[in-house]
């Protein structure tokens, strides 16, 4: 979800054609959805998940865990596995990140 803003049109469109002519990489097969924009005043929901995205960015973008402690008790897990979370790394890396040691 975005918050409305000039480039509701641009990214709209964006999506779509990546479904449709691809990008420089090729096309998108497995694009589940397209961007919907919401006013954030209407409801908080968006400012919520703001905060959350932004915690999981500072996590893996600058390694500040202050706010991703907060909700990483909260991703889905099960049986000590984390799955509503992953981070892509090449095989054969290794990551002390949060979602790499839940799926070891």
């Amino acid at each position: 979800m975005l918050d409305k803003s000039a480039y509701e049109t641009t990214l709209q469109r964006l999506a779509i054609d990546f479904r449709t002519i691809g990008h420089r990489w090729g096309k998108l097969y497995n694009l589940c959805d397209v961007p919907l924009f919401v006013d954030s005043k209407a409801t908080r929901l968006i400012q919520l998940a703001d905060v959350i995205a932004f915690a999981i960015r500072r996590y893996y973008e600058r390694g500040e865990s202050v706010g991703f402690d907060v909700i990483a008790p909260r991703i889905d897990a099960q049986g000590g596995v984390v799955h509503g979370l992953t981070h892509r790394i090449r095989a054969g890396d290794q990551c002390p990140c949060f979602a790499c040691r839940g799926r070891r």
